[in-house]
């Protein structure tokens, strides 16, 4: 019977495989955007609508636009937000420890507040009056 370490190592190549596989993927998806993108400019340019250097832009702002793309689709897939750069934030709880988050109020103190904007419409239409 293979040792928890076996197993561990075993799911770490995985892993690595798995993300060398969709690395390939899609670089082979973006190579191929990028071929078509610039067979376009090239017509483009052959036709004369635009310079060289407007095209090379042009192919730079597509191939931006085609990794931006690739990058938020595979956040959608992953259900995770789209990455701003900044790492996500966690909290560790020791075991006698209350979340920071805020508490939910309790029903008396939300009975309190309805009342007090009751209080206060039926005071604003009694001033409407005046």
């Amino acid at each position: 019977m293979p040792g928890f370490g076996d197993l561990v190592q075993k799911a770490f190549y995985l892993g690595v495989g798995l993300a060398s596989y969709a690395g390939e993927k899609a670089g082979g998806k973006l190579s191929e955007v990028r071929s078509q993108v610039q067979k376009l400019a090239d017509e483009m340019v052959a036709r004369g609508e635009m310079n060289a250097e407007e095209a090379r832009r042009f192919v730079e702002d597509m191939m931006k636009q085609a990794q931006q793309q690739q990058v938020s689709s595979t956040a959608t897939e992953n259900n995770s937000p789209p990455t701003n750069n900044e790492p996500r934030r966690i909290e560790i709880l020791e075991d006698d420890e209350q979340p920071t988050s805020p508490k939910p109020e309790a029903p008396q103190e939300v009975d309190k507040l309805r009342d007090q904007v009751k209080q206060m419409q039926e005071e604003l239409r009694r001033l409407q009056r005046e």
